[in-house]
């Protein structure tokens, strides 16, 4: 069975356009995907993965606030027992900021214009699938 992903957007950005293509991306690529829509807390993001048994996390910020919500994200899925879920973003992120998002548990950040086939082999790669 392939690997669930939930696709969400923290916070109070409401530009999701490049989420939505990365979701699709994934799910033809035969990904599970899960899109949670605009304008969710890291705490519903965080609920919604556990309740979908995700085994990813891919999270869209453009809004600047990128290290308050990565934390907050990591720290609820940690308080939910679920930081085996693999969390990796996108969005706007200065290259100057990824190294503190990855000590965070960010597994990987990818900036504006990566390929989506770059996105797609490294979720095949570092996602595990769900077995038959």
């Amino acid at each position: 069975m392939p690997a669930r992903i939930v696709v969400a957007k923290p916070g109070l950005d409401g530009h999701d356009r490049g989420a939505k293509v990365v979701a699709r991306a994934l799910r033809d690529a035969g990904f599970e995907v899960v899109y949670t829509g605009l304008h969710q807390t890291p705490a519903q993001i965080a609920e919604t993965a556990v309740q979908e048994d995700a085994d990813a996390i891919g999270v869209s910020v453009l809004s600047g606030a990128h290290q308050v919500l990565f934390e907050e994200l990591i720290s609820e899925l940690r308080g939910r027992g679920a930081e085996d879920i693999v969390v990796f973003g996108g969005g706007i992120i200065p290259d100057a900021d990824v190294p503190g998002l990855i000590s965070l548990g960010v597994t990987q950040v990818f900036g504006p214009g990566t390929p989506l086939p770059e996105i797609v082999a490294w979720v095949g790669a570092h996602v595990p699938d769900r077995g038959a």
